[in-house]
């Protein structure tokens, strides 16, 4: 398990304008799960068990293979990411299909008894199975409504969002190759995400202490960041979430929310009490921040706006709140 940092320029120019001692980004949790071969569904390998561990996660980042190197020998002795993709979704399609399979003749049953709720889940259930049955992921079923929720109650290891991370090779990490565009491609077909890395590139970069060495380093490889940051932001993404922010003297922090939460809940991330005791959020927008030059400046600018419980997060707020416990 690894906890990184998420890079967010706002962050540091908050911090500069609340002359804050200390910056505190918010992290995302990263599990290095390990085991998978062809068959983990019915076992093989460490199969039940990675399946265990793939299920408490949010969303799947799968590193593939897209670059040729004779020195390192692939498990299955040549570059396929393609077969490596399918060789992991199929198992967990497998996995998913068994459970539905199971579940599906007592579901339909109650809903002959007159169940509706039983009757709506197997309304959900029967066209992914059938999505499943045809070698497609449960996150390519879009049910309506309530269905979307039912989806989401059924915690099926193939409606997680995916992220294909293809590892390329130093002078590939820019641009891309064959491989990776056609990754791109079925990722695309399957509502996924793809982040173009070379290993080798991060490794370097690592050993660098210095900033300004290692912009220096990515510009001429024609990278304006690493690779990290961007599997970090378009993990972030994939999770929909969004940052706030609280500033003050102490620390400048960002923190992190579900997209749609309301004011309580995001309360509710920096404490529990926040959230019981919620009365109202004092809310400034991040561009109102900079502009304003601070929390006075936007408050006598009438940019400090009093939101309720109702009040959804917007990425970039910067919040001050007030609670009663």
């Amino acid at each position: 398990v690894g906890r990184v940092a998420v890079p967010d320029e706002r962050l540091d120019t908050l911090a500069r304008i609340g002359a804050s001692a200390k910056i505190i980004p918010t992290q995302l949790e990263f599990v290095d799960i390990a085991g998978l071969v062809a068959g983990a569904s019915r076992g093989e390998g460490l199969g039940n068990q990675f399946l265990g561990h793939i299920r408490e996660v949010d969303a799947i980042a799968h590193v593939l293979r897209c670059f040729e190197d004779s020195d390192i020998t692939h498990v299955a002795g040549s570059v396929d990411p393609v077969r490596d993709m399918e060789i992991i979704d199929t198992e967990l399609m497998l996995a998913d299909l068994d459970s539905l399979e199971k579940r599906l003749p007592a579901l339909q049953k109650k809903a002959k008894g007159g169940d509706k709720e039983a009757a709506a889940e197997a309304a959900v259930m029967e066209p992914v199975i059938a999505a499943l049955r045809e070698g497609r992921p449960a996150r390519t079923v879009r049910p309506e409504g309530d269905g979307a929720q039912i989806l989401r109650r059924m915690q099926l290891l193939t409606s997680k969002p995916v992220m294909y991370v293809c590892n390329v090779s130093e002078g590939e990490a820019a641009t891309g190759n064959a491989h990776t565009a056609t990754v791109e491609r079925i990722a695309r077909e399957q509502g996924a995400t793809v982040v173009v890395i070379s290993a080798a590139i991060e490794a370097e970069v690592a050993q660098l202490a210095d900033a300004d060495e290692k912009r220096e380093f990515l510009s001429a490889l024609g990278l304006a960041q690493t690779g990290l940051a961007r599997v970090i932001a378009s993990g972030y993404a994939l999770l929909d979430l969004v940052t706030f922010f609280t500033v003050g003297p102490k620390e400048a922090r960002a923190w992190t929310v579900r997209r749609g939460a309301k004011a309580p809940e995001a309360a509710g991330v920096i404490h529990t009490d926040f959230e019981k005791g919620f009365i109202r959020a004092e809310t400034i927008a991040y561009a109102d921040y900079v502009a304003c030059n601070g929390e006075a400046g936007a408050r006598e600018a009438g940019k400090l706006r009093l939101e309720g419980k109702d009040y959804v997060v917007q990425d970039g707020d910067v919040f001050h709140f007030r609670f009663n416990v």
